[in-house]
């Protein structure tokens, strides 16, 4: 099991809508990625070549396993699926975060740069970066079996960030090259890209919001960090924000209404439905990385640490109706979901 130790840490915030709950050490050097799921937080320190479980609410470690060089992590339905190296091939291993077993490996050809599973777990992504082109692998964890999506064609192609929207049938790939950045859509019922919308610089980091928008965090020497809000159902951009310094990363709340944006010593908190920064929380140690969970942010860094802060929960669905009519909110929850 993984070794931990608490530490202090310096925090400033610029108002009261975030506040500093804890933080420990589990590794050496930076933390490659993280992802939270329930009460379990799941770490990759790469320089420490291990995969540290936390418990989401203590910062706890309650698990973890030896790993050569894990990269990109995605936590469904108990399982981590984590972006593995090995002497003769990449892998994604699959662990169980209850007992940290790891309980299956999918040899993969090439590099995994990003993942993503589906709304129900079923199913996981993992972007692969090789020689002649990009493509995405896909873990079906039912059946034990990979298929393969084709993206495109490119030597220097690289897949930035892979998400799937709510309904499980679109997969969005944000795809930079050294001429141009670009958001890909996949229609996963046919394995096919449906089509794609030029971003510009190249990109750090992307989310789908609950509102058919797409948040694409770019950067470069000249334009600096900006967030670009992409219209999914025109495929326009229809907002471009500047936002930090040397961006690295996009988080997105679980309401959708605030993202996180990972800059060079701080992490910017950006309103996506006024599209104004409203927050800085500037920690003591540079951030790698960032998660969110329902009311919590986690901030990963390069010393190895991770930090938990308090953040402003997501209102209550149907408030203003359930509050003229309690019974109005159960009527709608019990209509069928519409069809797309």
């Amino acid at each position: 099991m993984a070794s931990t130790f608490a530490r202090a840490i310096s925090v400033t915030v610029e108002n009261a809508n975030a506040a500093l709950l804890g933080a420990t050490t589990v590794g050496r050097g930076p933390i490659a990625d993280m992802s939270v799921d329930g009460d379990t937080l799941v770490v990759t320190s790469y320089g420490d070549h291990k995969v540290v479980i936390l418990d989401a609410n203590s910062l706890a470690v309650t698990g973890g396993v030896a790993a050569r060089e894990p990269s990109v992590v995605v936590v469904a339905n108990d399982h981590a699926h984590v972006g593995v190296a090995s002497a003769n091939y990449d892998a994604v291993a699959v662990i169980d975060v209850r007992t940290s077993a790891v309980i299956a490996s999918y040899p993969l050809s090439f590099n995994v740069t990003a993942m993503a599973a589906s709304p129900d777990g079923k199913r996981v992504y993992a972007g692969r970066t090789g020689d002649g082109g990009i493509d995405v692998s896909v873990i079906d964890t039912t059946a034990d079996r990979v298929g393969t999506i084709y993206l495109a064609k490119g030597e220097d192609a690289n897949i930035d960030a892979l998400r799937v929207d709510a309904s499980g049938r679109r997969l969005y790939a944000a795809v930079s090259d050294a001429r141009s950045s670009r958001l890909i859509v996949v229609d996963l019922e046919t394995g096919r890209v449906n089509r794609s919308l030029e971003v510009g610089d190249a990109i750090r980091g992307m989310e789908i919001g609950l509102d058919s928008t797409a948040y694409v965090l770019t950067s470069d020497l000249n334009d600096r960090g900006v967030v670009h809000a992409i219209d999914l159902v025109a495929n326009r951009i229809v907002a471009s924000v500047p936002v930090a310094t040397a961006p690295t990363q996009l988080a997105l709340s679980v309401d959708g209404t605030r993202a996180y944006v990972v800059d060079y010593d701080h992490v910017v908190v950006l309103n996506t439905e006024t599209l104004t920064v409203v927050d800085t929380i500037a920690v003591g140690v540079r951030p790698s990385c960032v998660a969110v969970g329902v009311d919590r942010l986690y901030v990963a860094d390069c010393a190895g640490g991770v930090t938990a802060y308090s953040v402003p929960a997501p209102a209550p669905m149907f408030a203003p109706v359930a509050a003229a009519n309690p019974l109005a909110a159960l009527e709608i929850r019990e209509l069928e979901p519409a069809g797309v």
